[in-house]
């Protein structure tokens, strides 16, 4: 008995054993292995956000930089000093406003 199939064209291409190495060798790279296709966009993805956040800390050292640079002048000191932790001089008061939209409700 003569098997029908076997004079189709997608029948002569999948009974190839080169055609099943392929189709094994790419299942294997895309799913399975260890520098699979899958695993390299995860690690693109975290190596993108990395990147990100290293630009971000570069932008913060720079600012952090020039806010010392000021800091080396000791009438920016005394600012500073006034502005962040509301030290005075003897002789001085101090008298903290607060509006009603800046502080924070508690529940």
């Amino acid at each position: 008995m003569k098997n029908p199939y076997k004079e189709k064209p997608w029948f002569k291409f999948l009974s190839n054993k080169y055609v099943w190495v392929l189709l094994a060798f790419l299942t294997w790279m895309l799913f399975l292995d260890n520098y699979s296709y899958f695993e390299h966009r995860f690690l693109n993805k975290q190596i993108d956000e990395l990147e990100e956040n290293a630009a971000y800390y570069q932008g913060e050292i720079k600012k952090d930089e020039e806010n010392i640079k000021q800091l080396k002048n000791p009438e920016q000191i005394e600012k500073y000093a006034r502005e962040k932790y509301y030290m005075k001089k003897d002789s001085e008061d101090i008298y903290i406003i607060e509006f009603e939209g800046d502080t924070v409700q508690k529940k």
